[in-house]
């Protein structure tokens, strides 16, 4: 096994055909189908199999697939970081970011590294916060934001900030940000909340849990845009941080209005691989993520956060 076969292994599953994956390795065809061939005989089973859509993955075939990814994306990483540009820092470092913080930090984050690290290469990932531990534990991103997991000897964790979570609505019903909501006044009216065991639903329910009071959740999803669109077709209230509405709000598509008694709040925590060298370039990138977050409190962009980071 080597490294044009896991390459010609992945190129062909995301074009799903050798030719075209050819073309895009830039060798003859029968080069493909050899190294296939040789990569199949190696593994001791069939990674393809020809179907209506062309080449299609067996069940070996989409393990050896992610694995292939990561060696390759590892292999990436070390060549652009061991030969950068001259005198600067180089590497491929990938940030996970979480959906409500995307939109504030994404454009941020590449603004610093573009104009600081030009020999840094960035890819940005979005995803809930169980996704991006996976990927962080599995070695597809470097560093993530995470809403406080339980402890784990895989990651090491640096808490940043702490967010309350508001009621977000229509612009009819009521809802201002400077008159908080007693948690109590949901009973009864219909929610779209995340489905468990999403950290927000979590903590909104051990919140109903204690107080002895019954939710009508009358939709589920873990799609951020899906909650705010049902909200905007008419189909309930729902729960997010501030942050998550601030331009919806701002542009009069919704309102929303801050939870009390009980205050819901989560922190919000960097997190890094415990068990993998953190490089140079990982390190800039984590330095410029905690500033423009930081900055973003200080603005008063990042509404109804207090920054703990010392």
């Amino acid at each position: 096994m080597d490294f044009k076969q896991l390459r010609a292994l992945v190129t062909v599953a995301e074009t799903g055909n050798v030719t075209r994956a050819a073309a895009l390795l830039n060798i003859v065809q029968p080069a493909v189908s050899r190294q296939l061939h040789l990569l199949e005989e190696d593994v001791g089973v069939p990674l393809f199999t020809r179907g209506r859509q062309g080449m299609e993955l067996t069940e070996a075939g989409t393990t050896l697939v992610e694995y292939a990814r990561r060696v390759l994306h590892e292999i990436d990483r070390a060549r652009a970081e061991i030969r950068p540009s001259k005198g600067t820092v180089g590497g491929i470092v990938t940030v996970g970011l979480l959906p409500s913080t995307s939109d504030l930090l994404a454009s941020a984050i590449v603004t610093e590294i573009t104009a600081h690290y030009p020999g840094i290469r960035l890819r940005i990932s979005m995803g809930y916060a169980g996704h991006l531990q996976r990927w962080l534990e599995d070695g597809e991103v470097d560093v993530a934001l995470l809403y406080d997991p339980k402890h784990t000897p895989t990651i090491q964790v640096r808490p940043l900030l702490e967010e309350g979570l508001w009621i977000v609505g229509l612009p009819d019903s009521g809802l201002r940000a400077d008159q908080p909501v007693p948690l109590a006044e949901l009973a009864g009216k219909p929610l779209v909340l995340p489905s468990a065991p999403h950290g927000l639903r979590s903590l909104v329910a051990n919140a109903t849990k204690l107080m002895g009071m019954q939710l009508n959740v009358v939709a589920e999803t873990n799609a951020m845009s899906i909650q705010k669109s049902l909200v905007i077709a008419g189909h309930g209230l729902t729960i997010l941080p501030a942050i998550a509405v601030t331009d919806d709000i701002a542009r009069g598509i919704l309102a929303a209005a801050p939870l009390i008694t009980p205050s819901l709040t989560r922190k919000i925590v960097l997190a890094l691989p415990a068990n993998r060298h953190t490089s140079s370039s990982v390190n800039c990138v984590v330095t410029t993520l905690v500033a423009c977050m930081k900055d973003s409190v200080e603005r008063g962009d990042w509404l109804a956060a207090k920054w703990l980071d010392t």
